[in-house]
């Protein structure tokens, strides 16, 4: 019994000077290298990279969470693409933290400079797993190694810096467009820990950094500004695994606003001389259907082509915005034109005159438009040209309307006056004595000088070339 007591007694002490082996004292911390120093600090005696650095309470030894400062230095950003809803960023992201475990300040108290590495030594230490939250793709930059930067402070300090490349979500409205301003944010939220072992914070000093040779070309930056939260995940949002509870989350959100002089010079300007090419079959006559034709389907074919090709750049959405009011505008403005010819040149066609009481617009309008009413006895001139009722026949057509005309008027010199004078005279005289030669009798004419004439309410009878070149005119301001 006594030799099995001494035969355990030596198997312990065996393992114990074994373990004591394995572990690398720290002892003479200052003479040793980087490289030493971070091995026997990182050894897996006293350092576990699958745990985070904890630390209690003084009052009841309670459990506290890791405390994680962020930064962000953006120094690349490009353009929004609307279509995909989306942007891409190029941002140096810092973590700092605390590890305890890492403090090497007692064991080479000459050792004042911090420990500095690679993506080597931050493989080695533990480090919160921090995820892009409205990413579409993220990657590290880096030509043959990745951009990784890793310090270790004396009083156990951590940080680590690096370049991230990542396209990013961005709902944008776009109501306004082109005159819309967007907000664009990068969030940040913890992965595996929830509130109650890791929390994120900004740093107190300039959390968010813009370079001041950052530049965008068809936005201009307003600002940023930085925010924190908590999200709660449950079993229906398993962005963070499968585990549900509260996480801490960053955010920093970019305001930009749209440059509009790409699109006033090769949408607004453009499609306002569209419009106005399509108003010029209004200088053509009504008669002449193929060059309106021509002019008018080729504007809106154009048109259409340079709308289409400014839209493909647009996600498809619900709502209505400010460019499609724009192309509507535009389009209703080029089919007016189409419109308007088809309606001038129907009129032009015509065949019988139109009767207008009186020459304005609305007269002229109602006239053409309704159908042609029917003669009345009294209230209208009768026109010279044809013989009055009692003397016509039944199926002879009567126009009773007045026609104007302009009458060309001839000067007359001093020594013509008697001769004109004596043969108006003479034809008068003749004219009125010889009934076969007038249509009209004396009482006829006494009639019309003294009763008819009394009730004129100055009727007018226009050609449909006539109308069909006023309404031409009408919407032609310089014509």
């Amino acid at each position: 019994m006594s030799s099995l007591r001494f035969a355990i007694f030596l198997l312990l002490a065996a393992t114990v000077r074994a373990a004591d082996t394995d572990c690398p004292s720290l002892n003479d911390a200052d003479n040793l290298s980087q490289t030493q120093l971070i091995e026997r600090l990182t050894h897996g005696c006293r350092y576990d990279r699958l745990e985070r650095p904890v630390s209690y309470t003084e009052s009841n030894g309670a459990r506290l969470p890791i405390d994680v400062y962020v930064r962000a230095y953006i120094y690349f950003m490009q353009n929004l693409e609307a279509h995909d809803l989306q942007f891409k960023i190029h941002v140096l992201l810092q973590l700092r933290y605390l590890d305890t475990r890492l403090t090497f300040r007692k064991v080479a108290p000459k050792r004042r400079q911090p420990i500095l590495g690679e993506k080597q030594l931050r493989d080695t230490l533990w480090m919160p797993h921090i995820f892009l939250a409205n990413e579409r793709d993220s990657s590290l930059l880096g030509t043959n190694e990745k951009d990784i930067l890793t310090s270790i402070s004396p009083d156990g300090t951590v940080i680590i810096s690096s370049r991230i490349k990542a396209t990013l979500y961005c709902w944008m409205n776009l109501q306004k467009f082109p005159f819309d301003e967007q907000h664009c944010s990068t969030i940040l939220e913890s992965w595996m820990y929830n509130t109650s072992e890791l929390v994120l914070h900004w740093e107190q000093k300039r959390p968010i950094t813009l370079d001041p040779a950052l530049h965008l070309t068809e936005y201009m930056q307003h600002g940023a500004w930085s925010n924190e939260t908590v999200v709660n995940a449950d079993l229906n949002d398993l962005r963070h695994g499968a585990f549900a509870g509260n996480y801490s989350s960053l955010s920093f959100t970019v305001h930009l606003t749209r440059q509009v002089g790409f699109y006033v010079m090769d949408y607004f300007l453009p499609s306002m001389l569209i419009v106005a090419i399509s108003w010029v079959s209004f200088w053509l006559q009504a008669d002449q259907a193929p060059p309106r034709i021509m002019l008018g389907t080729s504007t809106m074919l154009t048109f259409i082509t340079l709308a289409s090709a400014q839209g493909k750049t647009l996600p498809k959405v619900s709502y209505i915005k400010v460019s499609e009011v724009w192309f509507l505008g535009c389009t209703l403005f080029i089919f007016g034109s189409l419109i308007e010819f088809a309606f001038v040149n129907t009129i032009w066609r015509r065949k019988r005159n139109v009767d207008v009481k009186k020459m304005n617009s609305k007269h002229i309008l109602k006239s053409t438009l309704s159908p042609r009413s029917k003669r009345r006895a009294t209230g209208r001139s009768r026109s010279f040209c044809v013989p009055p009722a009692s003397t016509q026949k039944e199926n002879d057509p009567f126009n009773n309307y007045l026609t104007v005309h302009n009458i060309p008027i001839n000067t007359i010199h001093e020594h013509e006056a008697v001769d004109n004078l004596s043969k108006s005279t003479s034809f008068s005289s003749t004219t009125l004595n010889t009934g076969d030669s007038m249509p009209y009798k004396k009482a006829d004419l006494a009639s019309v000088e003294m009763g008819e004439a009394q009730h004129n309410i100055g009727w007018t009878t226009l050609t449909p070339q006539e109308i069909s070149m006023w309404i031409d005119r009408k919407p032609t301001p310089f014509r």
